[in-house]
């Protein structure tokens, strides 16, 4: 393929993912969540069992809607993170699929950085990260058209601008953001309303909850994911799931999402 052709797919692949976008645009969660269901091509949607993941994962098993469940079983997990899943599988009668990382890369890994290696360098915490989210995603993502998580504009700087449907280039698919115009409040008062089980870190100031020895408790005033690889500067306070390193990559499993 050569470059002009292939900065025309992607061209392609950018403007079937506006028009999605300015579809859901239009719509409540339910109506968003049922519109990527209907479309062509496996939807996956990952959660981490945090509150907006909770909500999403609450309308999916509510409305029985084709989307696949997973979450990434990273090994570092808080045990109140680890019993929701079995909590929230008993509660909507969904499969949550699990995906671990492979124990070579943890060997690796841990060979060459130390168990907790992450706190000596932004480095060794992206190589911990790849290892254990990065590519289990890649699993749990292989061959699926679009791609829904619990994004919202409200969680930080990074995340002001996030649309609801945005072309992920690099993994070859459109990746879904429902919640991306809902804030903290109003997804408070929704899952109070619907009874939705959360974490219980919630209220223990754990706003945003990924595995145990990268995250806390956040202070009074703080952004809600300042809590995350707190010891880094916030413009790298990111795992590397939602920041593409490759927009130019080859899209192989984009469908028709217009």
């Amino acid at each position: 393929m050569t470059t002009q052709s292939l900065k025309a797919e992607v061209a392609a692949f950018e403007a079937e993912a506006k028009v999605l976008n300015d579809r859901l645009a239009d719509l409540d969660l339910a109506g968003r969540l049922a519109l990527v269901a209907g479309l062509a091509g496996r939807a996956v949607f990952t959660t981490s069992l945090g509150i907006e993941d909770q909500v999403i994962t609450a309308a999916i098993g509510g409305d029985h809607l084709d989307i696949q469940v997973a979450t990434l079983k990273t090994g570092r997990l808080f045990n109140e993170t680890v019993a929701l899943i079995d909590k929230t599988e008993e509660t909507y009668g969904i499969l949550i699929k699990r995906y671990y990382p492979e124990k070579a890369d943890i060997d690796a890994y841990v060979a060459q950085h130390g168990m907790n290696g992450f706190y000596e360098s932004v480095e060794a915490r992206h190589a911990c990260c790849g290892v254990r989210k990065l590519k289990p995603l890649a699993r749990a993502l292989d061959g699926a058209s679009y791609w829904i998580t619990g994004l919202r504009r409200g969680q930080s700087g990074n995340r002001a601008t996030t649309p609801f449907a945005e072309a992920d280039a690099e993994r070859g698919l459109i990746k879904i953001n429902p919640l991306a115009d809902w804030d903290i409040e109003t997804i408070q008062a929704h899952v109070a309303a619907e009874g939705i089980p959360v974490n219980p870190l919630h209220s223990r100031g754990y706003p945003s909850i990924g595995c145990e020895p990268c995250t806390r408790a956040i202070k009074p005033g703080e952004p809600e994911r300042a809590g995350r690889w707190w010891w880094e500067n916030d413009e790298k306070r990111e795992c590397g799931l939602h920041v593409p390193e490759a927009a130019s990559s080859i899209i192989p499993n984009a469908s028709n999402a217009a």
